[in-house]
């Protein structure tokens, strides 16, 4: 009877299932696009800190739905409703989760809160340009059947490929990030990094789609068979990755530590505010220096008892290296052997008409005896670091607002910076841990990467913990320990595999002590970046256009087939 009563349950499910798609083919008009909108605030409930991964079955499944409800006379009514479709989706997905970045024009002060709007609604209305041609290519691709959705696949993500390199790229919240804190599955971005990993989502989480539109069994369930078999061999993958190194869980006695080196992060949690605030440098500073010193254990009793100690990106109201006496101070604690790593700002005498000096976004690196080595950042934030086209806006007059919106400059190209007592170190400001095609290059053997930021621009928002997500997913991909210092959190010691090993939570001022993880020999992904990625679009592409010749094929006898 249990048997039968099951069998009664599921047989009703189809049937809803297979009506709530029919229900959503039909629709047309602003109820289409609400839909689409919706789909897409639902899918950001992936993203951190909600992490509810499984969301993504219910929004890749309704945009399949809406796809297949295009059936207009004319070509280019039909693509401009594709993208219609995709740009809603891609609209409530981006809104939804980076609905944050507002925060930096309140926490910038009164004159910047004029780019609120651009920051909430015309970032993500831009980004969603993106996801509206991927839909339109996926949609060119389009067929029956389970084939349609690997065109989807195969049309986001080429967009987002496109989303991570146009007008400099922004890559934040790609689809494969929405792994990042279920660790087991995202050992995978060992193999075909997280654009791959994006790829893969969208596969396995449009895959029930065919169970409210197929026909025959084999057509109803392929697809989600296909979609589980995934998903099970991320898991195991993932399992023995992990394994012999304790698993999920931090087991420092099982993790391969840097021998001789022992870390400390310190997490200052100073507002913007308070470094905007005149006279506020000297108290800063000191407050940095008992902050370091702090006793945590017997074995830790202050700076003399660790080999590396970590500030902050640009933790300091003036520029360091122009500051004898800030200099001596913190020399003057390093006399032990402790090196520091700072992030800064750093000036030099500007080579063009329009300023005295060029200022850059540094990490600085000091001992006992002064400055021994400096990294200029190379991606910069458009708008928050630079204004793109300064000197034609200077040209034409509007010097008040470069003045505003300008400041930094990038430097020419990434460089190494040498740690005294780290293996090879990579260093990354900010949001520099979302281009892994930039860093690719500098991770060669050991390494460490190197990540100073200030999220307290975002305060308590979504945004620092996407921002972690973000250097977890590095450490993965290229099988390499990352140390993060933040102003404001979220600081942490992720050793290669993603794990933390130990962090602060926002908004605690705080230190950690940490050994250093031993970074891998190298992944899959480090050593073939683009062709991983490629591979798996160059199969996607393969069969969606299979699919749609199929179609073709036999629409073609169908009109030859005589009465």
């Amino acid at each position: 009877m249990a048997l039968v009563a099951f069998f009664g349950a599921w047989r009703q499910a189809r049937f809803s299932l297979a009506f709530l798609a029919e229900h959503v083919i039909l629709l047309e008009g602003w109820p289409r696009s609400f839909l689409a909108f919706s789909a897409g605030l639902v899918a950001a409930l992936s993203l951190q800190p909600v992490n509810a991964l499984p969301v993504l079955a219910f929004s890749f499944p309704v945009l399949v739905w809406l796809i297949d409800g295009l059936a207009v006379p004319g070509r280019k009514r039909l693509a401009m409703q594709a993208f219609a479709i995709g740009w809603c989706f891609g609209f409530g997905y981006f809104l939804a989760g980076l609905w944050w970045l507002g925060a930096a024009f309140v926490i910038g002060g009164e004159q910047f809160v004029w780019l609120l709007p651009f920051g909430v609604v015309g970032l993500p209305a831009g980004l969603a340009i993106f996801f509206g041609l991927g839909v339109l290519l996926a949609r060119g691709l389009w067929s029956s059947g389970l084939w349609r959705v690997f065109a989807l696949a195969f049309g986001l993500g080429l967009s987002e490929l496109a989303r991570a390199h146009v007008l400099t790229g922004f890559p934040w919240n790609g689809f494969g990030q929405a792994f990042a804190d279920h660790l087991v599955l995202a050992q995978g971005a060992s193999l075909i990094g997280a654009e791959g990993m994006g790829l893969l989502a969208i596969v396995v989480f449009a895959a029930p789609s065919t169970l409210g539109t197929g026909r025959a069994v084999a057509a109803r369930w392929a697809m989600p068979v296909l979609a589980v078999a995934i998903l099970i061999a991320l898991a195991v993958f993932g399992f023995m990755r992990l394994q012999p190194t304790g698993g999920s869980r931090s087991d420092l006695d099982r993790i391969a530590m840097v021998p001789d080196v022992k870390l400390r992060i310190m997490q200052p949690n100073v507002a913007q505010e308070e470094k905007n605030r005149p006279g506020s440098a000297a108290a800063i500073l000191e407050r940095y220096l008992q902050l370091s010193d702090r006793a945590t254990g017997p074995r830790n009793a202050g700076i003399g008892d660790v080999t590396h100690l970590f500030w902050p990106e640009a933790p300091f109201p003036f520029v360091l290296d122009r500051e004898p006496r800030a200099l001596e101070a913190i020399t003057a604690r390093l006399s032990g052997g402790t090196v520091l790593v700072t992030g800064s700002i750093r000036a030099e005498e500007a080579p063009d008409q329009w300023r005295r000096f060029r200022f850059f976004n540094s990490i600085q690196v000091l001992d006992r005896n002064g400055l021994i080595g400096s990294y200029d950042k190379v991606h910069l934030v458009p708008f928050g670091e630079y204004l793109p086209l300064e000197n034609l806006l200077r040209a034409i007059g509007l010097e008040p607002f470069v003045r505003v919106i300008g400041g930094f400059s990038a430097s020419s190209g990434r460089k190494p910076l040498d740690i005294p007592g780290l293996p090879g170190s990579v260093p990354v400001i900010c949001f520099e841990t979302i281009f892994p095609h930039e860093l690719a290059a500098s991770v060669t053997g050991s390494a460490v990467f190197v990540n100073v930021t200030n999220d307290a621009w975002f305060g308590r928002t979504p945004g620092p913990y996407q921002h972690l997500a973000q250097a977890r997913l590095r450490s993965i991909e290229f099988g390499q320990p990352m140390v993060r210092a933040a102003n404001s959190g979220i600081s942490a010691v992720i050793d290669p595999h993603g794990r933390i090993l130990a962090s602060l939570p926002l908004d605690r001022a705080d230190v950690i002590d940490s050994p250093l993880p031993a970074g891998l020999a190298g992944t899959l992904y480090s050593e073939t970046i683009w062709y991983s990625y490629a591979t798996v679009m160059i199969l996607l592409a393969a069969l969606g256009l299979l699919g749609n010749l199929r179609d073709r094929f036999l629409a073609g006898l169908q009109w030859r087939k005589p009465n």
